[in-house]
């Protein structure tokens, strides 16, 4: 839907109104940033943004009326709409004049294109406001690919920069970074400037250029450490100790790897398919696979030992002073 809207307003087929809901702000970003585009750069752009958590609609409307002084279009953003999704009566900071907006919808201004932005999974489909959104705007849902829909949206990053990438690159790519699509576009960029006049990008070449995060350092020392291979987990925490992580919150990462891990496996046992098990735990579905597919795969009950273990070292450095790295380097060189 995006590759569609996105092309359309490249076009200079713009509407008058978007509603973009949902938790990816990739795609909020990257659609108001087209915008600008298509309204001429965004440095002729008049933009006017409003928090409707601190501002009532009212304003929206009032700006979207009112004509711009040195563009032909001007474009409002309306952020944290809230009133679109469900909340209870009494919670609301703002009391939003929804009757006035549900009448300016049915014929919003031509001068002006306005982007209402619910950072939300969901909107209340039982809200008439939300009914006539959806009916009166361009409707785009915000929302992290699945691991397919992932993997083509990062070939075609690849691709406008006129370079190549092989599967086990992408699934590199996407371990060590994540779901997260403005880190990965900012990870394609920096790989795809470092060759130059290359075309190739190679799983060496991503293992080699892109930042590693935590959570991936930390997966991975959890793997080293259910293998039972000792010296690559500890080579991890000590380069982890290097750039000043503390280890109370690496006892956190892992025991919360675990308890993931856990339930992952549980729930195939239950015969859930792992995109299931993705909603169930909202988890992304490449992390599910990436435990899925782990060979030597630990039981249950050495999963639970070592969350036992890491919650007594939780005790520990939260209770007793000394050296704290020692207490979860002990648990690292004790294989269960």
């Amino acid at each position: 839907m995006f590759t569609k809207v996105w092309k359309e307003i490249k076009n200079g087929q713009i509407a008058p109104v978007y509603c973009i809901y949902g938790e990816e702000t990739y795609f909020i970003d990257e659609t108001i940033k087209r915008i600008k585009q298509g309204l001429n750069t965004a440095e002729e752009a008049e933009v006017i943004t409003f928090d409707m958590g601190e501002s009532p609609v009212d304003s929206v409307i009032d700006e979207a009326d009112t004509f711009p002084f040195f563009s032909e279009r001007k474009l409002v953003i309306a952020k944290n709409a809230s009133f679109l999704k469900a909340t209870e009566k009494g919670k609301e900071k703002i009391d939003h004049n929804l009757k006035r907006l549900e009448h300016w919808l049915q014929q919003p201004s031509e001068f002006c294109v306005t982007v209402f932005v619910a950072p939300y999974e969901k909107l209340d489909e039982r809200k008439k406001i939300t009914k006539i959104m959806k009916e009166k705007s361009i409707l785009l849902h915000a929302e992290t690919p699945q691991e397919n829909d992932l993997g083509t949206w990062i070939r075609s990053e690849v691709n406008r920069f006129e370079k190549s990438i092989n599967d086990e690159a992408v699934n590199k790519l996407v371990e060590m970074v994540g779901s997260n699509m403005l880190q990965l576009q900012i990870e394609i960029e920096k790989i795809a400037l470092y060759l130059g006049e290359e075309k190739q990008i190679t799983v060496n070449l991503v293992e080699e250029l892109v930042a590693k995060t935590l959570e991936h350092d930390a997966f991975k020392m959890l793997n080293a450490y259910l293998s039972n291979n000792v010296p690559v987990a500890l080579q991890i925490y000590h380069d982890l100790l290097r750039q000043k992580e503390e280890p109370i919150m690496l006892v956190g990462l892992l025991a919360s790897n675990i308890r993931t891990m856990n339930n992952v496996y549980y729930l195939q046992k239950k015969g859930y398919h792992p995109n299931q098990i993705s909603k169930q735990l909202k988890v992304h579905p490449y992390r599910v696979k990436l435990m899925l597919e782990t060979r030597d795969r630990p039981s249950e009950e050495r999963l639970l030992k070592a969350l036992k273990n890491l919650s007594e070292i939780d005790l520990k450095l939260k209770s007793v002073s000394g050296n704290r790295e020692r207490y979860l380097e002990m648990f690292l060189l004790k294989a269960i």
